[in-house]
Order: C-alpha cells, then structure tokens, then sequence
C-alpha cells in the first residue's frame, strides 16, 4: 500500500482518531506480516467516524476482503444493524466471518461469496453507507448499481481515490484539471471515470480526502 501522508502524518491521524480494539490490532498485524491490501486505522477511523456522523443502520461493501473495514462499521451500528460484505475469495470471507465471530458482533453481518455487482442487485436499500473498494476498472459500475439504493443524508465512500498499485496518480491529476492524457492503464481510467460520475450526479456532492490511500467521500443531499 502506498499511503498519501507522510509517515508522521499518518501517525497522528491514527493516534488522534478513534482507537481499534484488540481485534483490530490482530487486524492490522496480519496485513502487515502477509502484505495484504487493507484500508489501514487512519481510513478505519474515518470510515467509523463517518458511519457515526450519518447515524448509520445499514453499510453495504464492495469488496471486504477479511473483514478489517466491515469490523470498523460494526462497532458503530445499533443492535438491529447491518453490514453486507462481499468477497471472491472463501478462505477471505471466512476469516471476516471469524474475527467478526470474535469482536461480538457476527450478528451483524451478512455474508455475500462472490460478485459484489451480482450481491448488491439481491439487497434492497436504503444504505446510509457504501465502501467501494474492489477492482478499479468496476468503480464506475459499482456508482451506478448502488447510487439509487444510498439513503438520503447517507455516503458513499471510494477507496484508493488517490493511489494504489498500478494507479497512474499524474495521469489521474491531469483527467481531475480537466485534460485527457494519453497511455492510460485501466486502473487510472476506472477511478478516474468514477469521479467524473460522482461528481457529476446532481444529488452527490464530493470530496477527497487525503489519509491511506486517498478516499473519496460523496454525501447524498437530503430531499
């Protein structure tokens, strides 16, 4: 992962923000040891923040992987909540079912193994919060499927808005100021058509923010 913010930086943010409990920790720990693409404490507590903010009942992922971001929403919802994490991989979503199990908050939870675009197509809304993060080139899908389904007042919360891996970030800037680069890999384009789409929708107003990765955090406006 290739955080924004300098290391100090991001040091403060985690240590001003709200704090993880010990699973969160073993969390953490795991991604480190095993390399593992997670959002990491500094967006974790944004993203509890925010869940928090919208008084939030019902969280739809795009993409959980081993739970760690679903985990950080769970603490935030009431006993009657709900949090629906889809992941491609098994052996992924059933440690997002263990470490869920453990923290005490299982109930919680409702598991979807596969295509997050097919799982979100079987749910009902409203969501007062939605994480996107799964394969780039699929944001602009993912906008699309949900974007009727968020609640009004809720937020729709895109991950790796900024950098990740083969991210073009300069090409991406350049689309951002209006221009239309050459040579540009399908990571860079997805984000990039992502954020034209959200920011574009009359009823979403967004902004990035720049802790992991970058986020880029779109509110629904209230009718």
């Amino acid at each position: 992962m290739t955080d924004v913010l300098p290391d100090e930086s991001a040091r403060f943010v985690r240590a001003v923000g709200p704090q993880p409990d010990e699973i969160l920790e073993e969390m953490d720990e795991y991604a480190e040891e095993n390399g593992f693409p997670h959002v990491g404490p500094e967006v974790g507590g944004w993203l509890a923040l925010l869940a928090r903010t919208v008084d939030a009942r019902r969280v739809f992922e795009f993409g959980s992987g081993y739970g760690y971001s679903a985990y950080w929403f769970a603490r935030e919802l009431p006993a009657d909540g709900e949090v629906v994490l889809t992941e491609h991989d098994p052996d992924e979503l059933e440690m997002a079912r263990e470490y869920m199990d453990r923290g005490g908050v299982s109930d919680l939870a409702t598991y979807e193994e596969g295509d997050a675009l097919a799982a979100i197509e079987r749910h009902e809304g409203p969501f007062d919060v939605v994480l996107v993060d799964l394969r780039k080139d699929q944001y602009p899908d993912a906008f699309d499927a949900v974007r009727e389904k968020v609640a009004p007042g809720g937020v729709i919360v895109a991950d790796n808005a900024m950098t990740a891996g083969p991210i073009q970030f300069e090409k991406l800037l350049e689309f951002q100021e209006g221009g239309d680069p050459d040579d540009v890999n399908e990571h860079t384009r997805g984000i990039a058509t992502y954020l034209d789409a959200v920011r574009a929708a009359p009823e979403f107003e967004t902004a990035v923010m720049p802790i992991g990765e970058g986020i880029a955090v779109s509110h629904k406006e209230r009718r």
